[in-house]
């Protein structure tokens, strides 16, 4: 069987969370709204009264920062208490995560409204579960991708340009990993097979990144609205998101979530910083080509992205640290198995070695 799944409706431009009411309003008019006490300051209180002067009854809920099942029965029992049928999720990825997962326990539609466009959670019909103390759990899988997805651009052109260029680098991943598990005729996020628009999505998406990633990160830094930005924010979040979850994820991601079995600095890093990491680390595994290798290093280099185990705030990790690495990327269900070849724990610690070293020899 093959699977392709998207969100009801994708709604993107500026004041996009500020001109569409009626949208919402389709869904529900009790919302919880949940978001953190900074996003509420920046744009979650205006976005609260413009949904009240419309006739709804908002209910805030400031999120505590994990997306953990303790945070997520919290809020579902706030939610419950005051009747709310609707979930809106405002900010960041452990936000939207929590969102989805608050409205499938509630059994009430969701709204999805990203404030930056730092990774692909916004789209997917799946949330990634930490624990308290945010070490990668579980993923939870929904039988239906979230009902709107809106993206303000002028709110998001207002957002550091790290968080941008984190988004590029995760959606760099998103072909990448296409590409492995459609080589393997593996299994997507879906369960089943790829189809051929979740694999044309993905490769979009990477063709838009290298094209207008570095302008828009100049928007971004200037706080403008231009094209590019636009462009950026949606192969980010739409054509990243549909294309991992339909084309499926591999050896970077799994990768990603190996670095959380560390403790220290590493965990100032965003997920799209890991991800990069990830992401070269799955090149040098499958051995790609050095012309696709430095295209990325480079590329990463010129976003700011960490290509280097020092820059990863491990230049001190011993060799039994990246073997813990490499066995929590290996566990059972992890989607570094939809690689076209077995993959060892050792093996992803070679390899993150193999990238630090290259990447050393190529800036002598």
């Amino acid at each position: 069987m093959r699977i392709f799944a998207s969100p009801s409706r994708y709604i993107q431009g500026e004041n996009a969370l500020f001109e569409n009411a009626k949208q919402i309003l389709k869904l529900g008019n009790r919302p919880v709204l949940l978001c953190d006490d900074v996003v509420y300051g920046i744009v979650g209180e205006a976005f609260s009264k413009y949904l009240t002067r419309y006739g709804f009854h908002v209910f805030r809920v400031a999120f505590n920062g994990e997306a953990s099942d303790n945070e997520i029965n919290r809020v579902v029992s706030l939610a419950e208490k005051d009747g709310a049928d609707l979930v809106i999720g405002l900010g960041g990825g452990k936000t939207i995560d929590s969102a989805k997962a608050i409205a499938d326990l509630l059994e009430v539609p969701v709204v999805i409204a990203p404030t930056i466009a730092s990774t692909d959670a916004p789209t997917s019909a799946l949330s990634v579960i930490y624990t308290d103390e945010g070490a990668f759990e579980k993923y939870i899988f929904y039988s239906k991708n979230p009902d709107l997805v809106l993206v303000d651009s002028a709110v998001i052109a207002k957002a550091p340009k790290r968080l941008l260029a984190s988004g590029i680098a995760d959606g760099l991943a998103t072909w990448v990993e296409a590409r492995a598990v459609m080589q393997a005729n593996g299994v997507t996020m879906l369960g089943d097979r790829q189809t051929l628009a979740g694999n044309a999505i993905a490769k979009k998406c990477e063709e838009i990144l290298f094209a207008d990633g570095l302008q828009a990160i100049a928007a971004c830094e200037a706080q403008v609205v231009t094209p590019a930005l636009e462009n950026i924010i949606e192969a980010n979040t739409l054509l990243s998101g549909l294309g991992f979850e339909s084309a499926g994820l591999a050896a970077a991601h799994a990768i990603h979530n190996g670095f959380t079995a560390l403790s220290g600095d590493i965990h100032h890093l965003t997920h799209g910083e890991k991800v990069a990491y990830g992401t070269l680390t799955q090149l040098f595994l499958e051995n790609r080509p050095k012309e696709e290798l430095e295209k990325y290093i480079r590329f990463y280099q010129r976003i700011g992205m960490p290509t280097s185990l020092e820059e990863m705030h491990l230049e001190n990790v011993s060799y039994e640290d990246l073997l813990k690495v490499g066995k929590q990327a290996t566990i059972e269900g992890e989607t570094i198995h939809q690689m076209p070849f077995a993959i060892s724990a050792s093996d992803v610690a070679q390899a993150i070695l193999a990238v630090d070293q290259y990447v050393k020899d190529l800036d002598k």
